[in-house]
């Protein structure tokens, strides 16, 4: 049998961005692409962005989220080979300090980013970034592959209150 969890934790892994849903001021959803980086058992997914960005100053104001994870390269929209992932979570600001293991997740998947977010340039206020936390709720996995005949599978969360291992 699929492991649908297995399968889920490799696609948001292989997953280069994600699309990002917050609620405008007028409870409108806006969507951004993002960069980010994951971790798991809790089930967290991280990016960096400027606090002034739409995103940004809308989680500030309401921190539930929505968004999708797609790691499979598009060339056909016939193709039967179809592999995502969506989730609900809530979204928070990090603080500039204290947050060294979360920077490290972020930087060891995007060396590049480093400067961006070096823990040092952060505390002396001169970064341009912050570390944003996203709390995942809700896992789904759309799988055309795996699960032909019904291919929205939620999964369970890990951590962050929920179920898990264990």
């Amino acid at each position: 049998m699929v492991d649908a969890r297995a399968l889920l934790e490799d696609e948001v892994r292989a997953g280069k961005a994600l699309q990002l849903a917050t609620l405008g001021p007028d409870g409108a959803p806006v969507v951004c692409n993002l960069w980010f980086a994951s971790s798991f058992e809790p089930d967290r997914l991280y990016f960096i962005s400027r606090p002034g960005r739409a995103h940004c100053e809308n989680l500030r104001r309401d921190p539930r989220v929505a968004g999708a994870v797609l790691a499979i390269d598009l060339d056909d929209p016939g193709s039967t080979a179809a592999r995502g992932v969506q989730f609900i979570g809530r979204a928070v600001e990090l603080p500039t300090t204290g947050i060294d293991a979360e920077i490290e997740v972020y930087a060891g998947r995007w060396p590049a980013t480093a400067n961006a977010i070096d823990p040092g340039r952060m505390e002396r206020g001169e970064a341009h970034h912050r570390v944003y936390r996203i709390e995942v709720t809700d896992w789904v996995l759309y799988d055309e592959e795996n699960f032909g005949k019904d291919p929205r599978q939620p999964v369970p969360v890990y951590g962050n209150g929920a179920g898990g291992p264990g």
